[in-house]
């Protein structure tokens, strides 16, 4: 069963953390878990100071893999014991690096700041590297849910 389209905009605008998917260079998926706001009909997630995998100097793989091939998935989802409960959401699109002079891209921040109280203490943006945000701009969106009940509950 799907989702109604007010399950989906309240998991988008309050649902705390989702998986991205990227290409890599030889084609193979490359995900990520990510947080993330919805702003101005786009979904953006940050490229903030949290640690790293890859050194502060080089770019991450998610923004290479975007600046390759802007093609993504971003996955939100609920797993519970209880197989009733379960539900999950999919945006496909295409993603693109945003520098501040980008539309929409200082409510963006803001509104990372106020989703995420987080934002206090580690900076948004990575140290070293030029203020930025990935913007996804969905396609298609999927949907699924275990029960009626549970799209009830999630409107």
């Amino acid at each position: 069963m799907e989702l109604s389209r007010d399950a989906i905009e309240r998991l988008l605008d309050t649902w705390p953390v989702a998986r991205l998917a990227t290409l890599r260079a030889d084609g193979a998926a490359a995900i990520v878990p990510v947080v993330f706001v919805r702003s101005e009909e786009r979904i953006w997630l940050p490229v903030d100071d949290k640690p790293k995998r890859e050194p502060a100097a080089r770019e991450l793989a998610r923004v290479e893999n975007i600046r390759r091939d802007p093609r993504v998935a971003l996955l939100l989802d609920q797993y519970e014991a209880d197989w009733s409960a379960l539900w999950w959401l999919r945006l496909d699109g295409n993603a693109q690096l945003a520098l501040p002079s980008a539309p929409g891209f200082a409510a963006a921040a803001e509104a990372l700041r106020k989703k995420y109280p987080q934002y206090r203490e580690t900076a948004l943006f990575r140290t070293g590297a030029a203020p930025s945000l990935l913007a996804l701009q969905p396609k298609r969106i999927t949907s699924w849910a275990a029960s009626s009940e549970l799209v009830e509950f999630l409107s």
